[in-house]
């Protein structure tokens, strides 16, 4: 019996013009029929509204919001995911690339799971220019294109707040359930990711699909450059929104060893913070340090 659970693909916009119909296109042209779209354009200051609704003629049982100020990403999906009625939520930017098969795979990982916790599972990702062409792989692969390094699965919670490479967010889906139940994305930070998984990690399984399920756009204005410029605005409210999001952790923390997890993370950003001459936020990190190490210490 077929699955006819449905899906919600999000798709955010913010001055993506060049992208945004393949990005559409591949969101409609998935291999698995039961499918919701809804479109946010967070004020955006080319052409993307205009290219958004031009393609929509076509397609006018799809739900277009256009905001009427930039609104970042966290508050612009949380909009979206308010109206959304899948049982499953895809987070999709708009110049990025589902491929064919991606929910067909995700919601067989989920069919499939032995876990009855599991909220979210995610695959590899081919990493690729603003022509479109290869960079690499989120996740290294073989001749085959299968993972070379083994993936975290099920509680991941300590994979999560040690750093690095844990998950591969873009190529995600989500329970709708898991999003209800952590209220979406926290709209005090300027970025989302790490925060949900910290949070639902401590909650919920994950698990991993070793398939290519996205192309991922990387080009001079994507988010992710914007963590190590030097004496940037945006920079600066970013990893800002990190230090944050270490705080939670700290809370979140059950044991000495997850406490000095976190301490990894805390290394590597407080460098980051000096690098970028936030010397504000790095002084803020020697002192959370201070008092983490005095956690462990008497913990």
């Amino acid at each position: 019996m077929q699955d006819k659970s449905l899906v919600t693909i999000i798709c955010l916009c913010y001055n993506q013009e060049k992208y945004v119909v393949e990005s559409l296109f591949s969101a409609i042209n998935q291999d698995y029929p039961f499918i919701e779209v809804i479109i946010v354009d967070d004020f955006s200051t080319d052409n993307s509204k205009e290219t958004i609704q031009k393609w929509l003629v076509d397609y006018p049982e799809i739900r277009f919001i256009t905001n009427e100020t930039n609104l970042g990403s966290t508050k612009s999906f949380n909009k979206a995911l308010k109206l959304a009625k899948g049982d499953y939520i895809i987070d999709l930017a708009c110049d990025d690339i589902l491929l064919p098969n991606c929910i067909s795979l995700q919601l067989q990982a989920f069919k499939e799971s032995k876990s009855k916790d599991l909220g979210i599972v995610y695959g590899n990702a081919e990493l690729i220019n603003e022509k479109g062409n290869f960079y690499f792989y989120y996740f290294p692969v073989d001749s085959n294109k299968k993972t070379i390094e083994k993936r975290a699965t099920g509680d991941i919670y300590l994979s999560v707040i040690s750093g690095g490479n844990s998950i591969c967010s873009v190529s995600s889906m989500v329970k709708k359930s898991v999003f209800d139940a952590l209220n979406g994305y926290d709209e005090n930070l300027a970025y989302e990711d790490l925060d949900l998984w910290i949070r639902a990690s401590r909650i919920y399984d994950f698990d991993y699909i070793d398939e290519i399920l996205i192309k991922k756009r990387i080009s001079n204005t994507s988010f992710g450059t914007h963590f190590f410029i030097k004496s940037d605005p945006r920079s600066k409210k970013i990893n800002y929104s990190t230090y944050l999001i270490i705080q939670k952790v700290i809370a979140l923390n059950r044991s000495k060893i997850e406490h000095k997890a976190i301490l990894k993370r805390m290394h590597f950003e407080m460098i980051l913070a000096f690098k970028t001459a936030d010397y504000k936020l790095f002084l803020k990190y020697i002192l959370l340090e201070t008092k983490q190490r005095f956690r462990i210490l008497f913990s």
